[in-house]
């Protein structure tokens, strides 16, 4: 992982990598609200609903009642995060920070 990361968005990192294990998808992401809660989900695929792991952790937040967000953190072999993605952690208001990292949890990509 990045040694120059905020240590609450390392975590996040962490929290997305071990949910993307634990459930075998193929992403792993998580979330950080306003409050400093986190909320962490992995890809959804189902023959009804297709969500990102990203998605899914916005969904979570949201549910819980968060109104803002202030970073997240996405695992996955992507090159890059998707913009409906982006768009999804954005819809809270604002332009949290996000971290795309690889399967290893080193963080490649920070925007």
């Amino acid at each position: 992982m990045a040694d120059d990361l905020h240590p609450e968005d390392a975590k996040l990192v962490t929290l997305a990598r071990s949910t993307r294990a634990r459930n075998g998808a193929a992403e792993g992401a998580a979330v950080r609200d306003d409050t400093g809660r986190t909320y962490a989900a992995s890809t959804v695929d189902l023959p009804s609903l297709q969500l990102t792991a990203l998605q899914a952790a916005v969904v979570m937040a949201v549910a819980s009642g968060a109104r803002g967000l202030e970073a997240g953190a996405v695992v996955s072999d992507a090159e890059a995060v998707a913009d409906a993605d982006r768009a999804a952690l954005s819809d809270l208001g604002g332009t949290p920070p996000l971290h795309l990292a690889g399967l290893d949890g080193v963080v490649r990509v920070t925007g």
